[in-house]
Parts: structure tokens; C-alpha cells; sequence
């Protein structure tokens, strides 16, 4: 464990998954005088770096949970991640804790079964039409009946883990294993979305404070097997459209209440936007906001959830993010070409210092800005093409 912070009185804040985004979120924290506490279930976490103490435990087991935030008494548990005993943290929440933006936001989108149902069935959004399945059999009857091609997610993984395209009858079985395999609890049930031909997707970033409801620039992003490899803002919106999506933003941030960022995913068609997911907490498309605004989606998310006012954001300059992947599994393993990368013009560099990679994780992003979005992702692309991921 880290040393603990020294000042007196000061807010505890509790991270539930401490990845590369929760390392932002501890270091935005840490710049407003709080104490911070990050968990996760391996160690050497991103976030362990840089909060006052860590803990490694299974956070799938309540009884695991109850015990650290017992011993730590946070005033703020924030949850970074879906994989969670979330039936634990409503209990916690009814006995006095304060969990962000609240315990039912944190169960509600721990898979995408209650929030689409929640979005669809309770809130009448616009969604892709979907069906859910528990057995094999049932998975193969739902796909049938959707039609193909079908989009396939296990109701809880992330970064895309799982997700596959069904696009013929000779794929089912395996679209199936790879949401078996790619799920983070494998309890065997899936979802089965209707294929929208879409022309772009977005992530509009809403921010709920004593202010009221904010809205960040439009992010555009770019998706392979559900994980995302390019994110850039603003993307270009009609005002028709930029209603629609602050009205569906408005309305399911609105029901799952709370204070603090929520990453809220939507589809842009020729006529019509659709409600695809939403996160109750900072977004990895995000990650572009750390050189695009005044504040990141960081900074907003723990301004926000510590009850501060946010008067403005501003979009800064346009600008453009790009991850860098691991291509396999190495547990001793380097990051070459820094140099050449930041050689870019108005480029940054993340390297989240994950202690051990696997196929297809990210290990660091490549953020630039510029007088415009394209020569902003020309930018961040030249930068990646210059990282590797070396073993040792």
C-alpha cells in the first residue's frame, strides 16, 4: 500500500476498477485536495500508481466488497467499471454510503439488459430491436428470428469483449463461443441487436451537477468488434439531430440521477437517432477530452460527483485519439517510439503502465489537436504509427 493522504477532513474517494481511466479520474481527484482509494482485482492497476492506498480483490464478491469500503469508510464510491457486486453496493447505499452517481445507475448499466430494457421499454427511446437469450437453443431461435445479419454481446463485458457480426446461419455457433469466452461473468446469456446501418456513431458526454444537465461537443469514434480504435471532436451534427441526441442523453441520465459523467453512445442515421448504451461513468472515447476542452471528461466527472459548479465547457481545439494495442499476450513488455511520436505536432502521449498486456489491450493512446478534425486524426495516426509494443 501508498502512503495515505495527510490532510484533515478531507473527502475519501473510493475507485471501483482502477484502469486507465480511473488514473485520470484519481489524478483530477488528488488536484482538489481528495483522498483516494483504488481497487481492482490485479495488481499494479493504472490507478495504483497514483492513488494513497490500493486494495486487490475480487469485486464480483459482495462480501469481499463490504469488507474494504467497511475498513475505508469512503465518503464517494465510484464505480470505473461494470464487473461489480452491484447488489452489495445497493445494500451499502441504503445503509448510508454514497455511491456515484447512485447504486441503481451502477446495477442498472452492469449489463446491457437493464438499461436496454430501461431505455426502450420504460423510457420509449429509439433502440435497435433486440431479443436475449440463456441457452444455445434459445440463442439460435432469437438469432433466426432477428434475421442477418445481428449484432451478438454478452450482457456485460468491455472494450468489446464478445462482440461479433452473426451474418450467416453457419456463424452461429461461433458468434455464440465468442460471447462465451468473451463475457465477464459467463452465466451463458447474451443479446441479439437488430443490425443498424448506421452513419455514424457518437458519444455525447452529459454531465449532471448543481448546474443542472451539461453537454459536452459531440465525439465520433470508430468501433472493431466493439472496441473502440479512433475517437475525435467535435463530430459534425445537424441541429436536429444534436436535439435528439441531448433529449435521449436528458432522459436516461435523468432516470438514473445522481451526480456525474455519463458516456452516452448513440447511432446517426440519414433520418433518426438511435439509443445504443450508456456508461455512468467517464467514456474511453473520452480519453480525446484530456486535449480538446477546458475540462475533461476527468475533470467533469469528479467536479461534478464532489458537488462544484461547472459554468462552462469549452471546446478547446478540434483533436483526435488513437489507442495503442498490445498484439499478444507478454508479461515483460516496453512501449518504443515515444520520441518520434511526440515529434507530431500539438501531440500527447498516455502510456497507462498496465503491468502485463493481452491481445488487443490497450496499453496507451496517441491524442492530437489542430485547426480542424481531419488533419487532428492525421496527426494522432502518424503518432500511433510510430509506437510498438515490445517484449523484453
Amino acid at each position: 500500500m501508498k502512503g495515505t493522504c495527510t490532510m484533515l477532513n478531507t473527502t475519501k474517494l473510493m475507485l471501483l476498477g482502477s484502469g486507465e481511466l480511473g488514473k485520470e479520474v484519481i489524478i483530477e481527484a488528488q488536484r482538489l485536495g481528495v483522498e483516494t482509494v483504488a481497487v481492482d482485482r490485479y495488481a499494479d492497476a493504472p490507478a495504483m500508481h497514483v492513488a494513497d492506498r490500493h486494495y486487490v480483490i475480487d469485486m464480483l464478491e459482495g462480501a469481499k466488497l463490504r469488507e474494504i469500503i467497511e475498513q475505508e469508510q469512503p465518503d464517494l464510491i465510484v464505480p470505473e467499471i461494470e464487473a461489480l457486486a452491484t447488489s452489495e453496493l445497493v445494500k451499502l447505499e441504503e445503509e448510508g454510503f454514497r455511491v456515484i452517481p447512485t447504486a441503481r445507475a451502477a446495477k442498472l448499466t452492469m449489463d446491457r439488459e437493464g438499461i436496454r430494457r430501461l431505455a426502450s421499454e420504460t423510457l420509449g427511446l429509439p433502440t435497435a430491436g433486440y431479443r436475449f437469450a440463456n441457452t444455445y437453443e434459445e440463442f439460435v431461435a432469437a438469432v433466426q428470428d432477428m434475421g442477418y445479419p445481428c449484432v451478438i454481446k454478452p450482457l456485460m463485458s468491455s472494450s468489446g469483449k464478445g462482440q461479433s457480426v452473426c451474418r450467416s446461419e453457419s456463424e452461429i455457433e461461433t458468434c455464440w463461443n465468442i460471447a462465451m469466452e468473451g463475457g465477464r461473468v459467463q452465466n451463458g446469456r447474451v443479446i441479439i441487436e437488430e443490425f443498424i446501418t448506421f452513419q455514424s456513431e457518437i458519444t455525447l458526454l452529459t454531465v449532471r451537477s448543481v448546474d443542472g444537465t451539461s453537454y459536452c461537443a459531440p465525439i465520433g469514434h470508430i468501433q472493431e468488434s466493439g472496441d473502440y480504435v479512433e475517437s475525435w471532436q467535435p463530430h459534425p451534427m445537424s441541429e436536429q439531430q444534436i436535439e435528439e441526441a441531448k433529449f435521449i442523453a436528458k432522459t436516461v441520465t435523468d432516470e438514473l440521477g445522481g451526480y456525474g459523467l455519463f458516456g452516452v453512445e448513440l447511432f446517426l442515421t440519414e433520418d433518426k437517432v438511435y439509443f445504443s448504451e450508456v456508461s455512468p461513468r467517464p467514456h474511453d472515447t473520452g480519453l480525446v477530452t484530456l486535449v480538446t476542452q477546458n475540462l475533461s471528461e476527468f475533470a467533469l466527472h469528479v467536479r461534478a460527483i464532489l458537488g462544484y459548479p461547472i459554468p462552462e465547457i469549452e471546446l478547446i481545439a478540434p483533436g483526435a485519439s488513437r489507442p495503442l494495442k498490445a498484439p499478444g499476450e507478454l508479461e515483460n513488455y516496453k512501449i518504443s517510439g515515444a520520441a518520434q511520436a511526440l515529434a507530431v505536432s500539438n501531440t500527447q502521449l498516455r502510456i497507462f503502465g498496465k503491468p502485463v498486456t493481452k491481445i488487443g489491450r490497450r496499453v496507451a493512446v496517441a491524442l492530437s489537436t489542430a485547426g480542424d478534425v481531419e488533419e487532428a486524426r492525421s496527426r494522432a495516426k502518424q503518432a500511433l504509427d510510430m509506437l510498438q509494443v515490445e517484449e523484453v
